[in-house]
């Protein structure tokens, strides 16, 4: 491998244990990897060079273990990190994998399941302040319905509304400066989840008590499975400010969330998002949302992690040249044209504007010479331009 493929701290790659540690079940088959506690695959992070770690709260803590049991684990989880030189950079809750989550957390119509998840949120809160987190992320994977029999929509988002208030008051009460980064997804484990696109939470954001410690982790796969273009969504968070964090991995279109390895269905789209991320100057973790094929052992796991790494700064390196080559820039510059802007409104401004003549038939006709720049795209990513 060439050392220019080899990550770095820098990059900030992090992976969550639950992807390291996926044991290859599915709905129909039951797991084909033993388990691997958390401080093993931290040591796996360390040794394939990763920067991150994250976690939900019962992936290091189990949901019945007592305070000092809590506590033990979390000692030496925070000894293996330093061990191996991995950090803890978000965390995040499950509050879907309980029995008690079968009607949804916060939007649940039961008030004592909506009670519940908030304190086991806050819970998870203080575990991930005490691990050195400084973003949690919020996935709704529970927060939705089979049938609208059960509940009106906008009472569950005014539930929703209520518990991130109420976990911004806990954030600030504590001291503990976290960004909150909400996720969305389309659908499963829930036929429709509530806040199903980027776009959605987006909108929500604005109407928190505390919009500007709450921002978007958006995620290939989730917006993939919608058939909706991810690199639009991220530009939309990032242009909004918002992207607070963000999960790589790769998805088929109308599949079920498939959690691909980075880069390993479409490789054409996982080129424009690393581009547009490194052409924004993001500066956020790149963490690895994705998990093993079922078919493989453990080697397997650390060849997937190693290939999430890899791609991204192969096309981290594509990106680079994309940028440099004169023939693609003098596409784009004539695309372009001036770039000029159409300008702040002023009634003079707009006098002009209505006065002004346009060459319709000319500007029409003008080629745009895209299919030639689509081609040399091509050609950079298949490693012949």
């Amino acid at each position: 491998m060439s050392d220019a493929y080899q990550p770095q701290a820098a990059h900030k790659f992090s992976f969550g244990l639950w992807t390291i540690s996926n044991r290859g079940r599915d709905p129909f088959g039951e797991p084909v990897r033993d388990p691997l506690p958390p401080n093993d695959a931290v040591a796996m992070l360390g040794e394939l060079g990763a920067w991150g770690v994250n976690l939900h709260d019962n992936d290091l803590v189990p949901i019945d273990a007592t305070a000092t049991e809590r506590d033990t684990i979390v000692r030496e989880f925070k000894a293996a990190m330093r061990d191996h030189g991995v950090v803890c950079p978000m965390a995040t809750v499950s509050l879907f994998t309980d029995p008690i989550f079968k009607d949804g957390a916060f939007t649940a119509n039961d008030p004592q399941v909506r009670a519940y998840a908030i304190q086991k949120t806050m819970s998870a809160m203080d575990l991930g302040a005490e691990l050195g987190a400084s973003t949690f992320v919020l996935w709704g994977g529970r927060e939705g319905t089979e049938t609208d029999a059960c509940r009106r929509p906008d009472d569950a988002v005014k539930r929703l509304r209520d518990a991130v208030n109420y976990l911004c008051e806990y954030n600030i009460a504590q001291g503990y400066q976290y960004r909150f980064a909400m996720e969305a997804k389309p659908n499963e484990p829930r036929g429709d989840i509530y806040m199903a696109t980027t776009g959605n939470y987006l909108g929500f954001i604005p109407t928190l008590d505390h919009p500007e410690m709450v921002g978007v982790n958006p995620e290939v796969a989730h917006e993939t499975m919608a058939g909706l273009n991810f690199t639009h969504a991220v530009a939309q968070a990032w242009d909004a400010g918002k992207l607070f964090h963000i999960d790589l991995n790769d998805q088929n279109p109308g599949r079920y969330d498939q959690d691909f390895r980075f880069g390993a269905a479409n490789p054409r789209a996982a080129f424009f998002l690393v581009k547009f991320l490194e052409d924004v100057g993001y500066d956020g973790p790149r963490h690895f949302d994705a998990h093993a094929y079922r078919t493989e052992d453990y080697e397997g796991v650390k060849a997937f992690a190693r290939g999430c790494m890899r791609t991204y700064l192969i096309l981290k390196e594509k990106a680079a040249r994309w940028n440099a080559d004169p023939e693609i820039q003098a596409i784009v510059k004539a695309a372009h044209g001036d770039n000029a802007p159409v300008g702040r409104f002023s009634a003079d401004a707009a006098r002009e504007l209505a006065n002004r003549t346009f060459d319709r038939k000319t500007i029409a006709a003008r080629g745009l010479a895209y299919e030639q720049l689509d081609q040399l795209t091509t050609e950079i990513i298949l490693g012949v331009r």
